[in-house]
């Protein structure tokens, strides 16, 4: 399966996707984590108005664009859209991934969570315009363990990891508990990209933080590929 023509995006390289929430120091915090290895960042925030919505992913947006780093809003397309964000997340309660295409159009990213193998199937059942292509960019796959970001859901273990990058070419970005400890295991169950959010985000030293984690990844990357 190929990239759409004319998508303005490719994530194949993109190894470390960083997912927050608003916070006061926003600008700088983005900087430091894509100066230590962030190339993707969402905005995910349920609690503020679309004005304030508008008006904080404008701020990651600047920092993004100046970088070359994709910059996607959750759960949103119709805002997506709206302030020209260069993609958008949705989960499995969401708008569905070809609604949000169409209203994101064509050179935007389209991410879609999955949890399980029957969300997985249906993802990649979901034919887009051309009958050929699914209408999405990237998929994730986890939570891995269980985590606070997303309550009440359970762990997916490795076993799905490993289903996930089995059935698509997409990339797929892995998500849950996801720190320079835990990573190698998931590049061995066949993950080469991430999503985090608490390392990240609770750290006293983000730039230090993205750096640490991101020299981790690529080099446990690098020795599973080697051993292929």
């Amino acid at each position: 399966m190929e990239t759409p023509a004319g998508r303005r995006w490719s994530l194949a390289k993109r190894r470390l996707y960083l997912c927050t929430g608003d916070r006061p120091d926003l600008a700088g915090f983005i900087e430091g984590v894509i100066r230590g290895g962030v190339d993707l960042v969402q905005l995910r925030d349920k609690h503020l108005d679309d004005a304030e919505l508008a008006r904080r992913s404008a701020v990651i947006q600047n920092v993004c664009t100046a970088h070359d780093v994709p910059f996607v809003l959750n759960d949103r397309p119709d805002l997506a859209a709206a302030i020209g964000a260069d993609g958008v997340h949705v989960g499995q309660d969401d708008l569905d991934p070809m609604a949000a295409r169409r209203l994101v159009g064509p050179d935007a990213i389209v991410g879609l969570s999955t949890h399980a193998s029957s969300e997985l199937t249906a993802a990649l059942e979901g034919l887009g315009p051309d009958g050929a292509t699914v209408p999405v960019d990237y998929l994730s796959a986890g939570p891995v363990v269980a985590t606070p970001t997303k309550p009440g859901r359970p762990g997916t273990g490795l076993a799905y990891v490993s289903e996930a990058t089995m059935r698509t070419p997409l990339p797929v970005f892995v998500t849950g508990g996801i720190t320079p400890e835990t990573l190698g295991d998931v590049v061995l169950a066949g993950g080469r990209h991430m999503v985090v959010v608490r390392y990240l985000t609770e750290s006293d030293d983000p730039e230090g933080a993205a750096r640490k984690l991101r020299t981790a990844l690529d080099e446990a990357i690098a020795t599973a590929d080697a051993t292929v």
